[in-house]
Order: structure tokens, then sequence, then C-alpha cells
């Protein structure tokens, strides 16, 4: 019997070490430490304070990031490699694993990603969670409309520069020049007093291409990716067939187990 208990221990202390990080208290000292960290890499940027604080905030900051090492080596203990099945899990390690490559060398442009610890405040956060992969499934239908956006601005793009490109060299001198053309035309930065009045002095009618462009560019795809993404939010909140069925299932075991004790009781009264 002691060998028993012996060799269930380890499972237990392991789901008890599971529980523990997956605890409320855990979850909230890791998204401090993620705060604490944002804000050191913030000063960071900062000589001045560097000069006056470097050290310490080095210090500070070495001491945050072996916290992450020790969180994510105790996960480790507690679920073993299967840890690694979770895609958040694994974006934090890779997140953690950056920060300790030493920034050196040809590795000095890590110095500079070391900041993307501060994305670790998604895996932490259901709900930033729920928005992450809710764009992430609504991917493949913003692919579709990605495609019909980029013949949109192939065409239009050939269009602009047989029509433009004679006399506006600088915007739309060639397809390359034109795309990134059309590109500020549709995000509408300068596009009626920057570009359009100065092309309709040397060509009158061209609103009648530019117009309809801001319409279709503009108003109808990017509504469209806002429609696809919106869809994809609701999905994801909303819950699925199977979950509702699931949820049918479980309360309907719970309604037998409910009549079950009443019967039960009913018994023992008429016992008595």
């Amino acid at each position: 019997m002691n060998e028993l208990e012996l060799k269930q221990s380890p499972a237990d202390w392991r789901q008890r070490l599971g529980q523990l990080m997956d605890g409320l208290a855990v979850q909230r000292l890791v998204t401090l430490l993620i705060v604490i960290n944002a804000a050191i890499l913030g000063l960071q940027t900062s000589p001045a304070i560097m000069a006056d604080w470097g050290r310490p905030l080095l210090t500070l900051d070495a001491i945050i990031l072996a916290c992450f090492v020790i969180e994510l080596a105790l996960r480790f203990a507690a679920r073993g490699p299967g840890l690694l099945r979770d895609p958040w899990a694994v974006f934090d390690c890779l997140v953690v694993g950056i920060a300790l490559v030493p920034a050196s060398g040809p590795f000095a442009v890590l110095r500079a990603l070391r900041v993307l610890r501060v994305l670790r405040l998604i895996s932490i956060n259901p709900s930033m969670r729920k928005v992450v992969q809710a764009l992430l499934a609504s991917l493949p239908g913003m692919g579709s409309i990605v495609m019909l956006m980029g013949l949109i601005f192939y065409v239009a793009a050939v269009m602009a520069t047989q029509l433009f490109g004679q006399s506006f060299p600088e915007w739309f001198g060639n397809i390359g020049a034109s795309l990134y053309t059309l590109f500020q035309v549709m995000t509408l930065e300068s596009w009626s007093m920057g570009i359009v009045r100065p092309v309709m002095e040397a060509y009158p009618l061209a609103w009648l291409f530019f117009v309809p462009y801001i319409l279709i560019a503009t108003f109808m795809m990017l509504n469209l990716f806002i429609a696809v993404i919106v869809n994809a939010m609701q999905s994801t909140h909303e819950p699925s067939a199977e979950e509702q069925a699931a949820e049918a299932r479980e309360q309907a075991i719970l309604d037998e187990l409910r009549a079950l004790r009443s019967e039960i009781a009913e018994l023992r009264r008429q016992s008595r």
C-alpha cells in the first residue's frame, strides 16, 4: 500500500503544481511582472535615464527574466513535454528564449526583439487570447479579399500608369510607383490636395478614375475586411454546436442525478 502511495505521489504532486501555476495568484503575479518589464524596456530607450539608473534597471530586468524562466520550468515540471502542444506555451517559450540569447555580434538585432516579452500579456489574458484567435480564424476569409483587392490594385495601377504616367512620372511613371500612389490614395492620406487635384489640373476628367477607385478600394474592400473579422469574433465567442450539445448532455445528467437523489430521499422517508 505504501508503494502504491509512493507511485501516485509524483502524479499528485504534478497535478497540484499545475493547479498552482494555473491559479489566479500566479497569473496576477506574472501579469504584474510583464507590466513592470514593459516599463523597464521603455525606460532603457532613454540615454539620460540609463546614465543614472542603468545598472538597477538592468539588474531588475535580469531578475524578471529569471522569474519568467522559473515559471516556464515549473510549467514543464507540471505538464511535461505535453505543454508544447499548447500554442500559447510555445509562444511564451520563444519569447523568453529570444531574451536569453546574448544580444551581441551577429545576434545584436535580438536586442530590439526583447520587447516581445511584453506580448506575453496576450497569452496571460484570456480576453486578449480570444481576440487573437478570432483574428487568426479570419485569415482564410481575408485571404480571398486580399487576392480580390490585389487584382483591383493591379488593374487600377496599369490604368493609372497609362493615363497619367507621362505627365506625372514621379507618381505614375511605372507600375510600382502607381501601386504605391494608389495605396496612398486608398488610405485617404493627402489624396485630394496632394495627388488628385494636381492631376486634375492636367487631366480635368481624372476624377472619373479616382472617385470610383476610392469607393471600391477604400469603402467597399476595407469594410469587407471588417465584416470578416467581426464575423470571426462572433463565431469565436459564440459556443459551437458541439459545445452546446455537450452542455445539454451535462445538464441532462445533472437533472437525472437530482431526480435520483429525490427518489432516494423519498424511499428513505418511506422506510422510516
